[in-house]
């Protein structure tokens, strides 16, 4: 394949050039390169490596009435990505090298690399920690109890062997003691609904157990879904303090939405940790631009149309994303003047696959894992253009600005609409 005439990210920076893909690699990169091949005309058209997202549920094993693996992939390729993590929280729990090996047999086809990531604790329980060696060699990219707040002792002693052997810890920020029965941010919206809130508290305390932990042990730490202005405040105080084995990611419900949102869209905004107010919001945007986080990631996570029209109550927390991230970027921190979007690409690609190891841009012998895409084009995101099993999106009907026009992972077209 060949690819011409597109503005492609080489070097931090977007410049004219063509991309030669032969043999799942990239062969050549430069101006005027001679035809060969299936010739694609990117003319207008930007070329950026493949979207890497460090957060998704793709429902399998157990829960596949939500999503699987061929259908959360194939959403990540129409959303720009070739590669995601997996979390662990599918029914049985990835927490042994069994089934972590079974994962990566199950997404051999699939749209784009699934990268499986193993729990701290066995069964996701709290109880027991895994075996991290064992399920490190049999493929995991980082250890997550992602739903379930790890306990602060078995937290302690997982990343002191973090610090002894340099895996990729994601955590939960959540204090579970304070969140109690809440069901959306604690707030005006929940007292006018009527409903339990959970208060930004049970969040920020979490955050700062966790930083306080790893700077302790020297732990590889990623903090996951940062939504309030407090925790982002706390990673950026650690990393001016020079603790560079702290990371972080906010999702772009955070800075796009508040909890007002629920009010609308009902149980398809409610999520954990839930949307936060105005002030979090633009203290999340703030943060973002400031260079507070290293990753923008999605959070996917996919029900089914029974489950969330059990009320905001019943309702098991979040949202899709794979398919509107890229886009909500777009529109609104490139759009809003927030981000640049070299920024972007950096939060949404050369970032995360730095933490998850994945070799990323588009230069002569790196894997051909890229998107095009039309930085101005402008698209309502309808119930028709979703490729997850799942439907819950307050995003549905929306008017956003970037489009996914192409992906390609390891050479293989697995997205396109050119």
């Amino acid at each position: 394949m060949l690819i011409k005439n597109a503005n492609v990210y080489i070097g931090g920076e977007f410049r004219p050039a063509d991309i030669r893909i032969k043999d799942g690699v990239i062969a050549e990169v430069g101006e005027n390169l001679s035809d060969g091949g299936d010739v694609v005309d990117a003319s207008g058209l930007c070329a950026a490596p493949g979207l890497v997202d460090m957060h998704v549920h793709l429902r399998e094993p157990g829960q596949t009435h939500k999503e699987d693996i061929m259908s959360g992939s194939a959403a990540a390729a129409a959303g720009g990505f070739t590669a995601v993590a997996a979390m662990a929280n599918t029914s049985p729990v990835i927490d042994s090298p069994e089934l972590i090996k079974e994962i990566l047999r199950r997404s051999e086809g699939a749209s784009c690399r699934v990268l499986p990531v193993a729990a701290i604790t066995r069964g996701q329980m709290g109880e027991e920690l895994v075996d991290f060696a064992a399920n490190i060699a049999a493929g995991a990219a980082a250890f997550s109890d992602d739903g379930h707040p790890t306990p602060p002792d078995l937290m302690y002693k997982a990343m002191k062997k973090s610090a002894e052997t340099g895996f990729l810890i994601i955590s939960h920020p959540e204090e579970r003691a304070l969140t109690g029965n809440g069901v959306i941010n604690e707030g005006e919206t929940s007292k006018k609904l009527g409903v339990p809130g959970i208060p930004a508290l049970a969040e920020d305390l979490a955050i700062i157990r966790d930083i306080e932990l790893a700077r302790c042990t020297g732990a590889r730490l990623h903090i996951a879904h940062i939504s309030t202005g407090r925790g982002a405040e706390a990673v950026y105080e650690a990393k001016r303090k020079g603790l560079t084995n702290i990371t972080a990611e906010t999702c772009p419900h955070y800075f796009s939405l508040t909890d007002k949102a629920v009010e609308e869209f009902g149980a398809d905004a409610k999520m954990s940790p839930p949307l936060r107010s105005e002030r979090d919001r633009q203290a999340i945007i703030a943060a973002v631009s400031a260079g507070v986080f290293d990753c923008i990631s999605t959070d996917h996570a996919p029900h089914s149309p029974e489950e969330k029209a059990r009320g905001l109550i019943a309702a098991p927390n979040g949202i899709i994303g794979l398919q509107t991230s890229f886009a909500l970027g777009v529109t609104v921190l490139v759009g809003g003047g927030k981000l640049t979007l070299e920024q972007l690409i950096r939060l949404m690609s050369v970032n995360p696959s730095k933490l998850l190891g994945l070799p990323c841009g588009i230069m002569q012998g790196n894997p051909a894992d890229l998107f095009l895409f039309d930085p101005r084009e402008s698209f309502v995101f309808t119930e028709d253009m979703i490729k997850s099993k799942s439907r819950n999106s307050p995003f549905l009907g929306k008017t956003l600005r970037g489009k996914v026009k192409m992906t390609i992972c390891g050479g293989k077209t697995t997205y396109r609409e050119i």
